[in-house]
């Protein structure tokens, strides 16, 4: 669904993509509001407003994803996939970077050696754009720090989503009344169907999350993270083969260095996978051995 997202957005075309952006914001909440009370998951609103540490992160956030939402949204709408593709595609590098400088994080050399070929990576797409892949930048930047954000305030996924689209809601929500006593929106100019879809933004928005939060309990983390490498790729052959957008040699070059450098990631993150759980195996038939009772001496027949 969120490799196949860029189909959706030409669809609410005339409207801006700042009109998109707010009615997404404003029936994200309205989506997931729903799904809160569905399955009875409130008791943390008020633990939550007690907090205003976390309060004032979750404003972060929002805001964060709110410039991510709305460059992806303008990306799609202005004949750009592509490079939106490329944003999500060099994340990784960037989350990585992120740990590195604000966490204190230490690299293994092939993750090193990886961010080093995703510096070389735009260095040749900006050649081959004649100017910095700035969407994708953006985009790959502030999902990196919503990540990090995320991290610090430790909700989980339907939940912070709706904390995220509550800060969100009152501003959508104005300049969406602004924009209508102006006549200058268009959910009420363009008939049911375009009102339908915009409302199905939040739909759009809050079902993928609730299924990448079911799995995320049910599936390996590692094979996780490989299947949201999927996103990315989908969002890249729906620029090239619906969008039929250009490929010329040079960012072909540049996407082979990004993909070359998340091919090093996967196989560092498998490889080292693998050693943890070899460790923790080790570390079980040691104790075991260690604790096991010793054989009783046979006695003469």
């Amino acid at each position: 669904m969120w490799g196949l997202v860029p189909l959706f957005w030409p669809l609410l075309e005339p409207a801006s993509a700042i009109e998109i952006l707010a009615n997404r914001m404003v029936w994200s909440l309205a989506a997931v509001a729903l799904i809160v009370l569905a399955l009875h998951r409130w008791a943390w609103i008020r633990e939550l407003l007690r907090q205003p540490r976390r309060l004032g992160l979750i404003a972060i956030a929002a805001t964060v994803i709110s410039v991510n939402w709305g460059f992806y949204i303008y990306g799609v709408n202005s004949g750009q996939v592509v490079e939106t593709s490329l944003g999500y595609f060099i994340n990784p590098l960037v989350t990585i970077c992120f740990g590195v400088l604000v966490l204190r994080e230490r690299l293994r050399p092939v993750q090193w050696a990886a961010v080093g070929i995703g510096a070389g990576a735009v260095a040749v797409l900006a050649i081959g754009y004649g100017r910095l892949p700035w969407i994708a930048l953006i985009l790959a930047f502030s999902f990196g720090t919503y990540g990090l954000v995320k991290k610090k305030i430790g909700l989980g996924g339907i939940e912070s989503l709706a904390a995220e689209t509550a800060v969100q809601f009152l501003p959508a929500l104005a300049y969406l009344l602004i924009l209508g006593s102006t006549g200058r929106n268009t959910f009420t100019h363009y008939g049911a169907g375009h009102a339908a879809l915009l409302v199905a933004c939040g739909v759009v928005t809050a079902l993928p999350l609730v299924c990448f939060g079911a799995a995320a309990v049910r599936v390996p983390l590692t094979t996780l993270g490989l299947l949201q490498y999927l996103a990315p790729v989908l969002q890249f052959l729906c620029g090239l083969l619906y969008f039929h957008e250009a490929m010329p040699p040079e960012r072909w070059a540049g996407f082979a260095l990004v993909w070359l450098a998340l091919v090093m990631l996967t196989y560092d993150a498998l490889r080292t996978a693998r050693r943890g759980r070899q460790a923790v195996v080790a570390r079980v038939v040691t104790r075991e051995v260690r604790e096991a009772p010793e054989a009783e001496p046979k006695t003469p027949a």
